[in-house]
């Protein structure tokens, strides 16, 4: 599915699991795909996001907070190199020799899965673009899926800004309509 993404639409999602990594966590959920829409900056959602006044430091913190008040602590990877080290594998050596022979960060470790929601989101993705008669995911389509999944966490982040999801949709409709036509 990945093919039919944009170019910003995949610097949103490889964005998404960045801040992931970035905060610690060891999963990308709805809330880290907010934090790779605020992030690619030239994409149409953050455009609109930004005109919602919601701004990717703040979202990092709420997203922190948000997750926090969950019971979810960043881990850093912990639990996986923790297992990985009981089995005589040490992550950072491999990490080091990475790093020489591709480069700074070609290596990452653990590699965030997606949640649920998340994989939910990036499925009516798909839909959303569809439906629009759109056969490549910017963005915009990103950002339409995400609001189609309340159970994430991106809504409570969003909740913060005090941004209506509904309102939010409409927005992002009506900037795309011309090229929807």
């Amino acid at each position: 599915m990945f093919e039919f993404f944009t170019d910003h639409g995949k610097q949103a999602v490889a964005a998404s699991q960045d801040e992931a990594v970035a905060l610690g966590h060891d999963f990308i959920g709805t809330e880290h795909l907010l934090l790779g829409l605020l992030s690619a900056e030239a994409g149409t959602a953050a455009g609109v996001l930004h005109g919602q006044n919601v701004d990717l430091e703040r979202a990092r913190q709420e997203t922190v907070r948000v997750l926090e008040a969950a019971g979810i602590v960043a881990s850093g990877g912990r639990p996986a190199r923790d297992a990985l080290a009981s089995l005589g594998i040490d992550v950072a050596e491999i990490q080091r020799q990475a790093d020489t022979s591709f480069g700074a960060g070609a290596f990452q470790f653990p590699r965030p899965a997606y949640t649920q929601e998340a994989r939910t989101a990036l499925t009516n993705t798909l839909g959303e673009a569809r439906a629009l008669g759109r056969d490549t995911f910017g963005t915009e389509h990103i950002l339409l899926g995400l609001l189609t999944v309340p159970e994430g966490h991106a809504m409570e982040v969003l909740a913060a800004f005090q941004v209506d999801p509904a309102t939010l949709r409409e927005t992002v409709l009506t900037r795309i309509a011309p090229e929807s036509r």
